[in-house]
């Protein structure tokens, strides 16, 4: 089997259990997806069957949109709504302009430091490993882009945001240095991946309704369609 299936990945799910099951069911040895989602996390996970797995390295390299909801005043230390409870502060009955003003630092090329809690290595240790042990490492900042930051619903104290970034961007580090310039703390309460490259979530099709061999080839996106995401080529380039 070669293709591509887009999976609206349901929270609580890791994207190595879609792997996992999608495997388990086509007996397919090359399966693979194009980026990580967090468990808490829904919405487009891009799997690659066969050939696919090849094009991983290319489809990985495009922007990504999202919808995130923060809760403001309440910071954990995995930034999300699954870790301890580090501070809780009143949150402040913020303006629309002050949130804007607030935003408007984000946008463009940032310099990000990745969470503790996240896949990235260090020494050989996938850093939420370490973490899970009370131990933080020193860990680099990278640029990534924010290429649009918009407000979407302001429900005090949660703000949700439609965001397009660049690969490699975490939102919940985005969450949690947002609450810090706010001045009351964030985490990220949820999140939905809406697209990945020009694979959309309305293209995405629920895990429950892959539960055989003859569902899967039936949503099954031949090869063909990662042009629609940018070929090998121009991927490249981005």
């Amino acid at each position: 089997m070669n293709g591509w299936l887009i999976v609206d990945k349901p929270k609580g799910w890791t994207s190595f259990d879609v792997v996992a099951k999608i495997r388990g069911i086509t007996k397919e040895r090359k399966v693979g997806h194009t980026g990580t989602l967090d468990p808490q996390a829904t919405g487009v996970l891009i799997i690659a069957l066969g050939k696919a797995t090849k094009l991983i390295q290319f489809i990985a390299q495009t922007d990504k949109e999202y919808l995130a909801t923060i809760r403001l005043g309440i910071t954990t230390d995995t930034f999300d709504s699954e870790g301890k409870i580090l501070k809780t502060k009143e949150a402040p009955q913020l303006s629309r302009n002050k949130i804007e003003e607030v935003l408007s630092q984000f946008r463009g090329e940032i310099e990000q430091l990745p969470p503790m809690f996240s896949a990235i290595k260090s020494q050989g240790k996938k850093l939420y490993q370490l973490a899970r042990k009370g131990i933080t490492v020193e860990r680099k900042s990278r640029k990534v882009k924010i290429k649009k930051l918009q407000i979407e619903n302001i429900d005090l104290p949660f703000l949700t945001l439609r965001i397009e970034c660049s690969k490699g961007t975490y939102i919940r580090s985005l969450a949690n240095d947002l609450g810090e310039k706010l001045g009351c703390g964030a985490y990220l309460h949820q999140l939905v991946r809406l697209r990945a490259g020009q694979f959309r979530l309305e293209q995405a099709v629920k895990m429950e309704q892959l539960n055989s061999l003859e569902e899967i080839q039936r949503y099954l996106l031949p090869l063909e369609n990662s042009k629609n995401a940018g070929d090998a080529g121009s991927l490249r380039s981005e």
